[in-house]
């Protein structure tokens, strides 16, 4: 998959996909649903499959609320899209200069004369352009006059609810990572660097590989089963484990952060990329009268994670 980010200098190649358009925070099954539609539309175009997103997130750059939401970073995002398929990703910068366009120039100037997309497929409730004032039936106009295809697909829902990063939040905070999956079509996923920390798992005989998790909607705290994978490095590959997320109560007061131990492993992790997939909530953050309680209680939570994992495909 290629990621193209400058629209004004682009490639003649990376130019006329069939593409979806969207935030896709978490790309879930409603997203999944309009990237299989685009799919058609790229095949009876003889087009590229692509997807335009925008970074930072318009929400990002709008609210002054810095309380953190996005389901996925930039880098996790395009892992999942690869993943689907897609095979150009125009990350479209999210500044002053997009926001200001009128529907009718963002329409003209980006899809029409700088990405040339044959065909643009869109969710039920997309607004774009300066004050969010476009609508789907505007784009469609414009589609008419400036020679690109248009297709807008219904919401998605299960057992009635809509399908929504809102919703998969909602879900994730209340320690429900099954019922978010859900919705999301696969396992939530936190992705990231694995940095320094204070080492005080290796000293408790659980070694942890330390995640910030700075910018994310943070899943309720506490201690959950996981599956991992390691995008890279010498020890490339998938393990099961338990990981803490949270501030550590034990050890006065830290930044949230999301710390894992992987099952039957041993090697040096840091620098290397993990995408730890919460599968089960296990028991919230608790502060211990003192470190054998807390050795006790983690023996406790790596024999249930496993029991759970152990069934889990």
């Amino acid at each position: 998959m290629r990621i193209i980010r400058d629209t004004a200098f682009i490639d003649p190649k990376d130019r006329g996909a069939a593409a979806a358009i969207g935030n896709f925070d978490g790309v879930h099954i409603g997203h999944q649903a309009v990237i299989d539609i685009a799919r058609a539309a790229a095949k009876a175009a003889n087009a590229p499959l692509g997807i335009m997103t925008f970074e930072p997130h318009p929400r990002s750059y709008f609210s002054n609320d810095p309380t953190p939401f996005r389901l996925m970073n930039a880098e996790a995002k395009a892992n999942r899209l690869a993943k689907l398929g897609v095979e150009k990703l125009y990350e479209i910068p999210f500044n002053a200069a997009l926001a200001s366009l009128s529907p009718r120039d963002f329409a003209q100037t980006i899809i029409a004369d700088q990405l040339g997309l044959k065909h643009v497929i869109v969710g039920a409730d997309f607004c774009f352009g300066k004050d969010r004032a476009g609508t789907t039936r505007d784009l469609q106009q414009f589609g008419k006059e400036m020679g690109f295809g248009v297709t807008v697909t219904p919401m998605i829902a299960i057992n009635t609810a809509r399908v929504s990063s809102t919703a998969i939040r909602a879900a994730l905070s209340d320690g429900c990572p099954r019922d978010a999956a859900a919705m999301l079509g696969h396992w939530h996923r936190i992705e990231g660097k694995v940095i320094r920390g204070d080492q005080r798992g290796r000293e408790l005989g659980y070694p942890t590989a330390n995640m910030a998790i700075a910018g994310l909607h943070p899943p309720k705290f506490g201690v959950y089963a996981v599956q991992v994978d390691i995008l890279d490095g010498p020890h490339k590959g998938t393990y099961d484990g338990a990981a803490s997320i949270g501030v550590r109560p034990m050890f006065g007061e830290n930044m949230p952060n999301c710390e894992t131990y992987l099952f039957d492993f041993k090697g040096d992790l840091y620098g290397a990329t993990l995408s730890v997939a919460l599968v089960e909530y296990l028991r919230p953050e608790l502060k211990f009268d003192g470190l054998d309680a807390l050795i006790t209680q983690m023996d406790a939570d790596c024999v249930q994670a496993r029991e759970i994992l152990h069934h889990v495909q």
